[in-house]
């Protein structure tokens, strides 16, 4: 069983422990609101009231041990999150994922040694934007230079088969699967035809992803 720590239990901390919680991973919280740990006791296997920029506190917690540490203290304490974000480097954590209230703080994480910095208010950000500039587009997720998107089928694609659609070599984007109602098509033949109301799960370049949905 992979085993998590989440240190700093404000919403986004809360939310991150629960989610681990509910895929079956060990979690320890840690915050020094003893609310807070209060709070999230019911849902994680450990909830701790500690001081996570004591480097002592954290040998006694046995941080190294663990799969991976989520440190996600928010702009309450950016000096916290920068100190908690070092001593899990140095402490020799295999995986600090670190949340960044800005671009300068990201740096400064990744600098620092945090193996993956996130920033939930700038990823919402640019969600939200996507669904209003492209409504046609669900769900989109970044994978290096390519994007997994969830695209609504354009009318155009209906009554047709993959084959003639030629969506690789016309729009540059592959089809992954193909969401119809309850049911997902996963590596969808050349046969499969699009019906109405499909949803494409397609992986290609950002260009390419915008194209299909301004078709839609």
């Amino acid at each position: 069983m992979s085993q998590f720590a989440v240190i700093g239990l404000g919403r986004f901390g809360m939310s991150v422990a629960r989610h681990l919680a509910n895929q079956g991973g060990s979690v320890m919280a840690i915050d020094l609101d003893q609310d807070l740990v209060d709070d999230v006791a019911p849902y994680v296997d450990v909830a701790i009231r500690a001081d996570a920029t004591d480097r002592r506190t954290l040998r006694e917690l046995d941080l190294d041990s663990m799969s991976c540490v989520v440190v996600a203290i928010g702009a309450h304490s950016i000096e916290g999150s920068v100190l908690t974000t070092a001593l899990m480097t140095q402490e020799g954590v295999p995986r600090v994922v670190a949340r960044a209230m800005s671009e300068l703080h990201a740096r400064v994480l990744r600098n620092i040694g945090a193996d993956e910095v996130i920033n939930p208010e700038e990823d919402m950000g640019r969600r939200l934007a996507t669904r209003l500039a492209q409504p046609s587009i669900l769900e989109e997720v970044e994978l290096g230079d390519s994007h997994l998107a969830e695209v609504e089928a354009p009318e155009t694609f209906v009554t047709k088969t993959l084959a003639e659609l030629d969506i690789r070599n016309k729009y540059g984007v592959s089809v992954m699967a193909i969401q119809r109602g309850e049911k997902v098509i996963a590596n969808p033949r050349a046969t499969e035809t699009i019906a109405s109301g499909d949803i494409l799960v397609i992986v290609g370049s950002v260009d390419s992803v915008r194209k299909v949905a301004s078709l839609a």
